[in-house]
């Protein structure tokens, strides 16, 4: 078990240091790594897919790479424009509704990616449940028209219900994050026709062949997506997206550019907007480099064992 401490180049979710955990087998290497807020029932399926990575459980794949978005923080419109520059992906996934902050930020935001992505490339937006209907309806046609047009919108609102009600509002496609990986019933989405597209995340859905099971049974089309994973996280989304029979979009497994470094030796980067289907390999001096203080150790052992508990 190695605990890790990874900064981060711009402030992504609130926070600017990522931690986690290793877990190292004869088998192959898993990374288990719930956010800081998630208690213990929470964080039980993040520990499920860091157990069948380090196992090496995965399915073959289907295909060598997998096309990827740039992701771009809820930054100003100059850091975004770099952000996606340097981020060699033709689609762009860009934070939006962050606190604090307006849909002129946004729109601006926006408009700096399309800048910089030129005519051809793809732009999609994530909200984070972030707007009511009413908010996410006016907002999505502005964005729509600041982008020159959007590939689709993530989680608009908080429940299913109202997206639902944004998909019948809008002409722009929904895709639907939170409202299957922190459901009870990730097939609400399906049954209540609440949205266009299903972005699965392998740590919080409990690993590859978990979601494999939610993608074949939802019946929609999926982007895999990360949970600012190092990439050891990354390789299994990775491996899902591999495996998926069908992968229309670009996946959102490019996060390992938000991260100022990483515990292997070849970080999962992308070159021409595609990551390739490897395993990790974890470097020795990285780790070395990246170990949490004895206090993050303590504190991630106490989860860890709050966690066990609770999968009996």
């Amino acid at each position: 078990m190695h605990v890790y401490s990874v900064p981060l180049r711009t402030r992504f979710r609130g926070i600017t240091v990522r931690e986690g955990v290793l877990f190292e087998t004869p088998s192959g290497w898993g990374e288990w790594s719930p956010f800081l807020e998630y208690d213990a029932r929470v964080s039980a399926p993040w520990l499920r897919c860091a157990e069948e990575a380090a196992a090496g459980d995965w399915p073959a794949p289907v295909r060598d790479t997998v096309p990827v978005n740039v992701t771009v923080p809820a930054t100003d419109p100059e850091r975004a424009h770099a952000i996606v520059r340097a981020g060699g992906c033709r689609t762009a996934k860009i934070k939006v509704a962050e606190p604090g902050q307006s849909l002129a930020d946004d729109v601006a935001r926006v408009e700096a990616v399309r800048d910089a992505m030129g005519a051809d490339g793809i732009i999609r937006v994530d909200v984070n449940g972030g707007w009511d209907v009413d908010t996410a309806v006016t907002s999505i046609r502005t964005l729509d028209v600041a982008a020159g047009g959007l590939e689709y919108v993530e989680q608009p609102t908080a429940t299913v219900e109202e997206l639902a009600a944004v998909r019948r509002r809008v002409d722009v496609p929904i895709a639907a994050d939170e409202s299957i990986r922190r459901a009870e019933d990730p097939y609400r989405v399906r049954d209540l026709e609440a949205a266009d597209i299903a972005v699965l995340k392998v740590q919080p859905l409990g690993g590859v062949r978990a979601c494999l099971r939610i993608a074949e049974e939802i019946g929609l089309p999926v982007v895999v997506s990360s949970a600012l994973e190092t990439s050891v996280g990354i390789a299994a989304g990775v491996a899902l997206a591999a495996a998926l029979p069908e992968l229309p979009h670009a996946c959102g497994l490019a996060t390992v550019q938000l991260l100022t470094d990483d515990v292997v030796g070849a970080p999962l980067l992308p070159v021409d907007g595609e990551l390739p289907v490897v395993a990790p390999r974890v470097d020795a001096d990285a780790l070395a480099r990246l170990a949490a203080p004895a206090d993050r150790v303590a504190h991630w052992e106490r989860r860890l064992a709050e966690v066990r508990e609770v999968l009996g």
